[in-house]
């Protein structure tokens, strides 16, 4: 008997090794297919010519992205301002301050929102985000900051759930601790469950950069699809992203290498972004210890 558990227990172990393996051996085939397929653009256009360029003209053998990075950036910047505020004081509430019977009726209602389609989301931005910029800010209404808007809302329970969760698996010593020391329990939430939650705050940011830098369908119902360099809030914007989907199925040679290396900017861009975060959470806790 002894020896068919410790056989179940090793079928077990290899079974969880094989699904480990597969998660990564997922992940190295997109990034070496994203490169074999968008590193022939970038050597031939150029890298410095590709990233910076103003123009994107691919009947012309222009392939500039500048204007689109720098919408997609704008864009996940101020979604990322928006949703992480609202999000981490939405899940300090459900995870501190809120009663019970109030988070769950919340919680439920954030879980829904999670499961809504992105088209769906397009969609409002286009019946009711458009209108209401066009006729009390200006513009046409398809902007940038119609897709800050749209993205702060889809990015809002992704940093909720992670953000609650990560607040929740604070000891209850260190609350209680800072609470008998005077501290009160608005002091106690900034002072000591925030930081010592600080890793998976960082990991909800990181996630809610990559939701927001990442969705395609609902940014192109509401950007405007303008391949131009975004002076304001209230101009057309196309995003790296949107690009990719508008313009994939119809290209082909450089073109669709050049889309592809638009894919590698985009991938190169979220795992500096993770590494640098990385290293800050982990210098900061390396210095406190």
């Amino acid at each position: 008997m002894k020896g068919f558990k410790a056989a179940f227990e090793r079928i077990i172990e290899i079974i969880f090794l094989i699904c480990a393996c597969a998660s990564i051996l997922s992940v190295a085939v997109i990034t070496v297919y994203m490169f074999v397929k968008g590193s022939p653009a970038i050597f031939e256009i150029g890298l410095v010519q590709f990233l910076t360029g103003t123009e994107w003209l691919p009947n012309s053998g222009k392939f500039g992205i500048l204007p689109m990075l720098v919408a997609s950036i704008y864009g996940t910047f101020g979604a990322v301002v928006i949703g992480v505020v609202v999000g981490l004081f939405t899940a300090i509430f459900l995870a501190e301050i809120g009663p019970s019977w109030l988070v769950r009726l919340f919680r439920p209602a954030i879980e829904l929102l999670a499961g809504i389609p992105s088209v769906v989301y397009g969609f409002f931005g286009l019946v009711a985000v458009i209108p209401m910029i066009r006729n009390n800010i200006g513009g046409v209404g398809n902007s940038l900051m119609a897709v800050i808007f749209i993205l702060s809302i889809m990015i809002l329970p992704t940093i909720i759930s992670v953000s609650e969760t990560s607040i929740r698996a604070v000891p209850e010593s260190y609350k209680e601790g800072s609470l008998a020391l005077g501290a009160t329990k608005i002091q106690t939430i900034f002072r000591v469950t925030l930081p010592a939650a600080r890793s998976g705050i960082m990991a909800a940011i990181v996630l809610g950069i990559g939701r927001a830098l990442g969705e395609t369908m609902a940014v192109i119902l509401v950007a405007g699809n303008s391949v131009a360099l975004p002076g304001s809030l209230l101009d057309s914007v196309r995003t790296l992203t949107a690009n990719i989907a508008l313009e994939m199925s119809y290209a082909s040679g450089l073109h669709r290498e050049a889309l592809f290396a638009t894919g590698v900017v985009l991938f190169v861009f979220i795992m500096v972004l993770n590494i640098v975060l990385n290293l800050i959470t982990h210098k900061r806790v390396s210095f406190k210890k």
